[in-house]
């Protein structure tokens, strides 16, 4: 309670000013801050009913942002003009207000019964008002003018350092956004399905901006109007059946503008068309991709002015990232589209695909080639190729896509357009390995890679360098048996940076090294089993001494025969390199 309570003798007042500035400045938190002034408040005034209240720039408003003796209630609801009551007053005029007799002051707002005086003292920086210090005491006279001037230099003192803790949670606040944008566009990119794109937005919008009404308005074909694609209020999906006509309402003024369009009240703008009577916020902010206006992003509110500027920026660079993410979503649809319509062509595709491969074996002098690629349906996404480099030396490759069919072939003919592009530097088998995973992550397919065998067959030297990705490892046979090439690495268009080992074998005369795909060795028969590596490895050494055409033969027949007329469940191929 006041009553009685003395500031400090004018003697002190020097030593306790240094003493509010190093408490109050030794903070950047706002809350600490606020309850460190309420602290050395009470060392003036003894109250009982103490706020400090904070001027919201936007709707110039006091807000309470400190409150003892206050009720929740009072706390939460109240919001005071400036001019309007006792701080109100003390805001506008920026002139502390001291009222011992609150009944006859006909600006009291009776907030709290049973109140009889007040001081009110604005908190000004820059001359500016940014709050007030408010106490009140059921007692008549309870403050005197010692009070006031403790208060003002109280006030005069905290103004820095409420305005820094603001602008340092400001600060932190844009970092945290921003962060958190960072964190969506990403998951974005990630959604290639449009329905799936547009539901995660309104989850992910949500974790930086509140709203009551969350829609997506697409553009339509014929370019005339706006469709409702989804909405989302208080959490649950529904349907909104109202199109709007390009050039009306909210929305089609942030289209028209292309620029983000804040609506305070809708119910004082002209050009807002109901859709839901409760809305008296709206933010509209347009998606545009290239130049090319693909929709309008809606947020509404029950509460009037409740979205900034502030809001305004942050939802446009989110909206630029949820464009891109739709343009891409939409290509993948017309991707699957195509790859649907493909499926109908498949018998002049695999034509294509036959085309692809080398319609011959290299000859040379030292080494016979046999090379066979089977597909498990009609396009398959095994590959083979031979690519001759200077120096009598040739590029052996051997390749095998995830998955299967036309989306697995395609993937396929764009490693083999990027090996035939990247040989031109005439690279050694790990270095070709790094350039096509570069390559295929800068055109990632979603679920897409490739695993890989690269060797370089030097005729002078009679050498053969490896370097493989995950395709099982390449068999040596020779006179001792069949011994791995252990050469490994990542599968292509996983990991950035990925690095290959690279293996160096020299061959002698009737030595060979066989090279398969995974179908040949996860063969299955009915009773599950895989044919694996030690039957094939059992095989090659039978037919160690035959041609290359020969072994190359032998293979599909002994893997189809252990299947026991199954159909293979995997693309096979398997290329067999002998030396003479």
């Amino acid at each position: 309670m006041a009553t009685g309570q003395q500031a400090p003798p004018l003697t002190d007042i020097a030593g306790f000013m240094l003493e509010v500035s190093d408490l109050v400045n030794g903070t950047l938190d706002l809350d600490q801050v606020l309850h460190r002034v309420a602290e050395l408040v009470r060392r003036v005034v003894n109250y009982e009913i103490f706020a400090i209240l904070l001027l919201n720039e936007r709707t110039q408003e006091l807000r309470i942002r400190l409150a003892v003796g206050h009720l929740p209630e009072v706390v939460e609801q109240v919001r005071v003009k400036l001019g309007l009551g006792v701080t109100g007053k003390a805001a506008a005029t920026r002139q502390p207000q001291r009222v011992n007799d609150v009944s006859a002051e006909p600006n009291y707002i009776p907030a709290l019964t049973g109140i009889g005086s007040e001081l009110a003292v604005p908190i000004l920086w820059k001359n500016e008002t940014i709050g007030v210090i408010d106490i009140q005491a059921p007692e008549r006279n309870a403050f005197s003018e010692a009070h006031l001037q403790a208060l003002v230099l109280i006030a005069s003192r905290i103004a820095s350092a409420i305005e820094n803790a603001k602008l340092y949670r400001n600060a932190v606040q844009r970092e945290k956004t921003l962060a958190l944008l960072n964190d969506i566009s990403r998951e974005m990119t990630s959604i290639l399905s449009l329905d799936d794109l547009l539901t995660r937005t309104a989850e992910m919008v949500r974790r930086v901006i509140e709203y009551q009404l969350f829609s997506v308005l697409m553009l339509n074909e014929a370019g005339d109007k706006l469709e409702h694609r989804i909405s989302v209020k208080l959490g649950e999906h529904i349907q909104i059946k109202h199109d709007i006509p390009v050039g009306r309402g909210i929305t089609g003024a942030a289209m028209a503008a292309r620029e983000a369009v804040v609506v305070k009240d809708v119910r004082e703008d002209a050009r807002y068309i109901e859709v839901n009577p409760d809305v008296r916020s709206e933010l509209a902010v347009p998606l545009v991709h290239q130049d090319q206006v693909l929709g309008v992003l809606d947020l509404e509110h029950t509460r009037k002015g409740y979205y900034t500027e502030r809001h305004a920026r942050t939802m446009s660079t989110l909206a630029a990232q949820m464009a891109v993410a739709m343009a891409n979503a939409r290509l993948y649809q017309q991707v699957v589209r195509a790859e649907r319509k493909m499926e109908r062509d498949l018998r002049m595709a695999q034509e294509v695909q036959e085309h692809l491969l080398p319609a011959r074996v290299p000859e040379l002098p030292h080494l016979r080639i046999a090379a066979r690629t089977v597909a498990a349906r009609q396009l398959g996404g095994d590959l083979y190729d031979f690519i001759p480099y200077r120096g009598q030396r040739t590029a052996i490759a051997v390749g095998d896509v995830s998955g299967k069919g036309a989306g697995a072939a395609l993937y396929g003919a764009v490693v083999s357009g990027v090996l035939r592009m990247q040989a031109g530097r005439h690279p050694a088998p790990a270095e070709m390995l790094a350039a096509v995973n570069q390559a295929l992550l800068e055109r990632q397919v979603e679920s897409q890679f490739m695993t890989l065998i690269y060797a370089l067959w030097s005729e002078r030297s009679r050498r053969l360098q490896i370097a493989n990705s995950g395709l099982p490892y390449p068999i040596h046979v020779t006179a001792q048996g069949c011994h791995i090439v252990p050469a490994a690495g990542i599968p292509l268009g996983m990991l950035e940076g990925s690095r290959y080992e690279e293996k160096t074998l020299r061959l002698a005369p009737g030595e060979m090294v066989v090279c398969v795909s995974d179908g040949i060795t996860e063969f299955l028969n009915r009773a599950g089993e895989e044919y694996g590596r030690a039957r094939l490895e059992r095989l090659l050494r039978q037919v160690a001494a035959e041609e290359a055409e020969t072994v190359l033969e032998a293979i599909f027949a002994d893997s189809e025969k252990f299947g026991q007329g199954l159909a293979a469940p995997d693309d096979r191929t398997v290329v067999v390199l002998k030396a003479v």
